[in-house]
């Protein structure tokens, strides 16, 4: 299969100047908008409230835990279906570990995805731990972090 390039864009406006710009570090807000072409939702973003953000707002952290959560589901959705294992509902509870140093700087050390499955009856509940090592090999956000993003999956059967 040849290489394929996929670009992505979006846009960033930063709403949190108060008068005064960024004349000290504590008058301005970090609010900001996260939209992109042909989207409806506009996303409200800040810093994590650890950083003086604005904890009703969605932060740099949260959208990485989104993307490699979402990234996850929609392979393990994939391969379920390419395997003849019938999904009715998938949740996810992410978390996510993050060191600060003590120079100020910091990253994640680890993401744990926490995917709740449910499943038609008559699925192969052994064939779903591989499924989801599978959806993590393919994930194109996990494949992008220098940390490790393990699944701790539950699954259960649904009944008509």
């Amino acid at each position: 299969m040849p290489q394929k390039t996929h670009h992505y864009s979006l846009h960033l406006n930063w709403t949190g100047n108060k008068g005064q710009g960024t004349s000290s570090y504590d008058v301005y807000a970090r609010d900001h908008e996260l939209s992109a072409e042909g989207k409806q939702v506009v996303l409200p973003g800040s810093s994590d409230p650890a950083f003086r953000g604005d904890p009703t707002r969605y932060n740099p952290e949260e959208l990485l835990l989104a993307s490699l959560s979402s990234c996850h589901m929609l392979w393990f959705l994939h391969l379920c279906s390419t395997h003849g294992i019938v999904v009715v509902a998938y949740e996810d509870t992410p978390v996510g570990t993050m060191l600060e140093t003590k120079t100020g700087n910091g990253h994640f050390t680890e993401v744990v995805l926490r995917p709740r499955v449910k499943v038609a009856t008559g699925a192969t509940l052994e064939k779903i731990p591989e499924l989801h090592h599978q959806a993590n090999k393919y994930c194109f956000i996990a494949n992008s972090v220098n940390f490790p993003v393990r699944h701790e999956g539950e699954v259960e059967f649904v009944t008509d």
